[in-house]
């Protein structure tokens, strides 16, 4: 079965890597086909017998699509309960110039709210052209879509580090909470 996937024009180059390397190892890895067409930005993803691999590798297209390099993105190859979430702004910006505003806010000065979140949730986000996209596991991808929409409704930054923080200390102790002592 062939599927089928609509990625930036510009993201193209990325997803075949030098000298079609990295096209190259996402065929081996999967033993899948990936028919490009570079002038559309649609990929055809053909995978025998195994629609559930198609859909995953269709996920790490999306991913280097909006924004990660091929290394983060493979991840989704590698862990099944590793989600990708993409957070449309268009949506919330109604201006170019809002739009900067809103990504500029969510990657903070010199980056530093964007790393902040990545490191307390251990996320990877990425802000490429009009979305906010989240690669992690269903429970983190949501504390971090909260705290994006903290963002956008107008929260301060203390305010979002305050929640992250939290957030970061009830996951480490729901972890704690799921080893066995013996």
């Amino acid at each position: 079965m062939t599927q089928y996937v609509k990625i930036p024009k510009e993201r193209i180059g990325v997803i075949i890597g030098p000298k079609g390397e990295t096209k190259k190892f996402i065929e081996e890895k999967t033993a899948c086909q990936l028919e490009i067409e570079s002038d559309s930005g649609k990929i055809d993803v053909t995978c025998e017998d195994d629609p559930l691999k198609e859909f995953r590798i269709l996920e790490t297209l999306k991913a280097i699509g909006r924004g990660f390099s091929p290394e983060k993105a493979l991840e989704i190859l590698e862990d099944d309960m590793l989600m990708l979430e993409v957070i449309d702004l268009s949506d919330v910006a109604s201006t170019p110039k809002e739009l900067q505003r809103i990504k500029g806010r969510i990657i903070g000065r010199n980056g530093r709210t964007r790393e902040l979140a990545e490191s307390l949730i251990n996320v990877k986000i990425s802000v490429y052209g009009k979305t906010v996209s989240i690669l992690g596991y269903p429970e983190q991808n949501t504390i971090i879509r909260t705290a994006v929409k903290m963002l956008l409704d107008g929260a301060t930054h203390g305010a979002v580090y305050k929640f992250l923080e939290k957030k970061h200390q009830e996951l480490l102790h729901s972890q704690l909470d799921s080893i066995d002592f013996y």
